[in-house]
């Protein structure tokens, strides 16, 4: 009787032990394919380059946590440094917002801060609907000014609790000037992180930085130092670090060197953007893995086609994005622009826009100023550039 009663706790045992290893980790795998690791997207621009726009289009995307800037508040903190000095701090903040870990900003930002003491925190959907507001869907298109009205008054916790209920979160950021302060992010096991490389015309982003001067001119001594923006060259020379900053970025990125690179890049141009808004708001959600949904997409019709100029810094509103882009054509001077060219050739050979050798050049709207990404003539500049590249 007891020999029986054994062999029968003996073939429980087995059956027990049998379950555990051949079923548990089938349901674990279960709910780890129910709920994939985040997808995390780096908007790398410069300031005046359209980054406003490109990150709305995310923002708006209903499973995307977006933040606009965030290292504005270490720059604003450490404004005595160089922005080579605060690289470091800078990707340890994005790695921590990343991760929807937002005690990083104790360190920059009052113990008594708000929801709304974020920088531009109006142009996140996510900070504007539930859980971080109540007054929206989280599948509304929300624009900054309703939000800022209305969904101020919540406090700093909610950033976090939003982040961490997304699967894609997005960061604007135009305070990084090389790819390779990047790769530890790139090599985080932790990240699963796609790098969008936002470029513009820089005649186009000069004569956007004349307009908003007053708005860039601490950003500008920290990329410069402050003796070097004075003077008729200050904005010339601002201009040569952003554009050589832009040919390190793409040289790294396009060749994919590393190998920790490869499918992890992708070059954008604004003007690509504003001449088929619908194809490549479409390629960015693709390499993002997202879906373009029909109310996506009439919203970035919509606020591609409309009639506002864009002059404000961080205006993000409606606006005719194909004659805005185009603006610095009627109004900047042959004289300025033989200085940008001159400072920027390099940037504008690799990334595919033509030089103007003549006023009536500037102003023959019928001359096209971009290469198109597979004529020719980009293909034969592009290689010339690669070649001359140095090993990274």
């Amino acid at each position: 009787m007891v020999k029986s009663r054994r062999v029968h706790v003996l073939l429980i045992l087995v059956v027990l032990s049998f379950f555990l290893i051949h079923f548990l980790p089938c349901n674990n795998n279960a709910l780890m394919e129910e709920k994939p690791s985040p997808v995390h997207i780096l908007i790398l621009s410069s300031w005046r380059s359209g980054s406003s726009f490109t990150g709305q289009i995310f923002s708006q995307h209903p499973s995307v946590f977006y933040l606009m800037e965030p290292a504005w508040h270490v720059w604003v903190k450490m404004y005595q440094n160089s922005a080579k000095v605060l690289h470091m701090a800078v990707r340890d903040l994005v790695r921590s917002v990343f991760l929807c870990d937002m005690s990083v900003f104790d360190a920059y930002m009052s113990s008594q801060k708000k929801k709304s003491d974020l920088f531009q925190w109006e142009t996140s959907r996510a900070l504007c609907s539930p859980p971080a507001c109540d007054s929206f869907s989280r599948t509304d298109i929300i624009t900054a000014g309703n939000c800022k009205t209305i969904c101020s008054k919540y406090p700093f916790s909610k950033v976090e609790e939003a982040c961490k209920t997304y699967s894609h979160v997005a960061i604007k950021e135009v305070r990084f000037f090389d790819l390779k302060v990047l790769y530890p992010l790139l090599t985080d096991p932790s990240l699963n992180l796609k790098i969008i490389h936002l470029v513009r015309d820089p005649r186009a982003v000069f004569r956007s930085r004349e307009n908003t001067m007053a708005d860039l001119k601490r950003d500008s001594n920290i990329v410069m130092g402050s003796q070097r923006t004075k003077g008729e060259m200050g904005p010339y020379n601002t201009m040569q670090v952003i554009c050589k900053s832009h040919v390190e970025i793409y040289k790294a990125g396009s060749q994919a060197i590393p190998s920790f690179l490869k499918d992890r890049y992708l070059l954008v141009r604004y003007e690509d953007i504003v001449r088929d808004p619908l194809a490549r708001a479409a390629q960015m959600y693709r390499f993002a893995e997202l879906h373009f949904t029909p109310e996506l997409q009439k919203w970035v019709h919509n606020i591609t086609h409309g009639k506002g100029h864009g002059a404000q810094a961080f205006d993000i509103g409606s606006r005719d994005a194909l004659r805005v882009s185009q603006a610095w054509r009627k109004t900047l001077p042959f004289q300025k622009i033989e200085k940008v060219q001159k400072v920027c050739k390099d940037a504008m050979d690799l990334l595919g826009y033509r030089l103007v050798q003549s006023e009536e050049e500037q102003k023959n709207p019928s001359l096209d100023l971009l290469f198109a990404q597979n004529s020719s003539e980009y293909q034969t500049f592009k290689a010339e550039k690669l070649m001359s590249a140095p090993t990274l």
